[in-house]
């Protein structure tokens, strides 16, 4: 590290506010510094010189810190050799070797003190949250391996530099981090093979483009590595289709995995259903061709082998395809048909999972799936099925004390009544239906099992809608939060409480006895994070 003395910056020179040193946060100037064995004094022990330590420990930089005493967790640092404790009041003594220093006690006579003794010497020091005393900034970071960004504002707005950090972070490509190792592996192969200046960043631009940042981001490190040689040694490279499958959410585009985003704004070809929302797709990038195959219940747009067939066509000529599905494509979306064709015809894929429609109907509707008091289990069932027989388990979905979700359930919401009454579901079970959960116009009626389909055509409920059926429906009446409040109700039939099983008599007949079944019950304490 070679910086020129800060002794010009002097006490008397410094500006008298944050104000005067906001305007002066344009003359910062940036640089990255090796602190690799250089003596770094952090002066203070509490939780705000722990956050700065934090920081700096990764930077290999031999870490003296002054205080009375130090946290616990400051002091576990110390007892295993990251640093030294320098204990008692601040001592000028401290300053010996150092080439930086940072106060951040909570005393502003300690904090000036540090600081004037700091530029006294010459050496750089930073004081938390007192930019006119400060010779330099700790910036806000981003990084991804050896890549790094660092941003600030000249301790003008903090909170400014904070808040870019974390669109940056979500913004960012993970695979950044990997491809910056690989070129650093590769560095000097790359400069013998590119001696010249514009030939390496032509290389550089395509490499970004290309199919090594996909790779790195699934994992595949060696086939990265791979195809990153072959570019540089000039073997033909021909475009690499893939296809991946995205779920969409439930049509909030902030419910949208960042994975799925930055797919969606590379993407040449998007493969859409009808449920996915404009929001979402308005994501993408402009210039991508979007080809709708929507399905309803009784129509295909796009049949399932034609929605095969595009997905093929558009791989092979070389394109990145996304698939994208309302929800999850592996809950009722066919996504596992769609994985298979396109292994048994060599195209690679990936999956990024969605918000199923069951999560985000239940959270928007205020309806938890699972409930201690009420639910120890959910299933997710599909009411599509054949008229007569649809061999789905209607005895088991008739057992209390769980919660059903319906995907696709309003055309079938008479046959689901029929067959949960007809094995012994309480006619008073709660119910909820919720139509375009998460979204505006979000709607839930509430009823009764037993008069579910005449509260349905009573409010005109309409696909698409998922239907819940269990006691923790009741719930969406008091904890929804999300748009209209509730219709319907169940003031005609009371909420139907399942008994307590009974008790078996103390006496018993002298039997074999069985020490798991009878057994008391441990309290399970994950049924509380349910």
């Amino acid at each position: 590290m070679s910086l020129a003395s800060p002794s010009a910056v002097a006490s008397a020179e410094r500006p008298a506010t944050g104000a005067a040193g906001a305007a002066d946060a344009a003359r910062l100037f940036p640089v990255f510094l090796d602190l690799r064995g250089r003596a770094v004094l952090v002066v203070g022990g509490g939780a705000v010189a722990r956050r700065k330590i934090a920081a700096l420990l990764p930077t290999g930089a031999r870490l003296r810190v002054g205080a009375p005493a130090l946290d616990p967790e400051l002091a576990a640092l110390a007892a295993e050799g990251r640093l030294e404790h320098l204990p008692g009041a601040f001592d000028t003594s401290w300053l010996d070797g150092a080439r930086l220093v940072i106060a951040a006690t909570d005393d502003e006579a300690v904090n000036r003190a540090v600081a004037d003794a700091a530029e006294a010497r010459g050496i750089w020091v930073n004081v938390v949250d007192d930019a006119p005393l400060c010779a330099f900034q700790m910036p806000a970071r981003v990084e991804r391996g050896p890549l790094q960004i660092a941003i600030s504002s000249g301790g003008a707005a903090p909170m400014l530099a904070r808040h870019l950090r974390e669109r940056l972070e979500t913004e960012l490509d993970p695979a950044l981090g990997p491809l910056a190792t690989l070129l650093v592996r590769h560095r000097r192969r790359i400069r013998a093979r590119l001696p010249d200046l514009a030939a390496r960043r032509a290389f550089f631009d395509a490499l970004l483009a290309d199919d090594v940042p996909a790779l790195l981001r699934r994992g595949d490190a060696v086939a990265a590595e791979r195809a990153l040689l072959a570019r540089l040694d000039g073997a033909p490279v021909a475009p690499q289709g893939r296809v991946a499958l995205v779920g969409a959410g439930p049509g909030d585009a902030g419910l949208l995995t960042l994975r799925g985003l930055r797919l969606l704004n590379e993407a040449d070809v998007i493969l859409h259903d009808r449920l996915v929302s404009p929001d979402v797709l308005d994501l993408a990038r402009r210039d991508a061709e979007r080809i709708e195959v929507g399905k309803e219940a009784g129509h295909h747009h796009v049949p399932q082998d034609g929605i095969h067939a595009l997905m093929l066509e558009h791989a092979r000529a070389g394109r990145r395809v996304v698939r994208l599905k309302g929800g999850d494509g592996f809950v009722f979306g066919r996504g596992g048909e769609e994985l298979e064709f396109l292994r048994a015809h060599g195209v690679d894929y990936e999956v990024v999972p969605g918000i199923t429609a069951a999560l985000a109907c239940a959270a928007h509707a205020g309806i938890p799936l699972t409930h201690r008091d009420h639910a120890q289990s959910v299933r997710f069932v599909t009411a599509h099925g054949k008229a007569a027989d649809d061999g789905l388990d209607w005895a088991g979905f008739a057992r209390e004390r769980q919660t059903l979700a319906f995907y696709m359930g309003v055309a079938g919401l008479e046959r689901v009544r029929e067959r949960l009454l007809a094995h012994g579901r309480a006619a008073s079970t709660p119910c909820a239906l919720v139509e375009n959960g998460g979204r505006p116009e979000q709607r839930i009626v509430l009823a009764t099992l037993d008069a579910l389909p005449a509260q349905a055509r009573a409010h005109a409920v309409r696909s698409p809608a998922l239907l819940f059926v269990g006691e923790v429906a009741a719930l969406a009446a008091s904890l929804h939060w999300y748009g209209a409040a509730p219709l319907g109700g169940f003031e005609d039939a009371p909420v139907h409480r399942p008994a307590p099983p009974a008790q078996a008599p103390v006496a018993q007949a002298p039997v074999a006895h069985d020490p798991i079944a009878h057994a008391p019950i441990a309290h399970d304490p994950l049924a509380e994070a349910a």
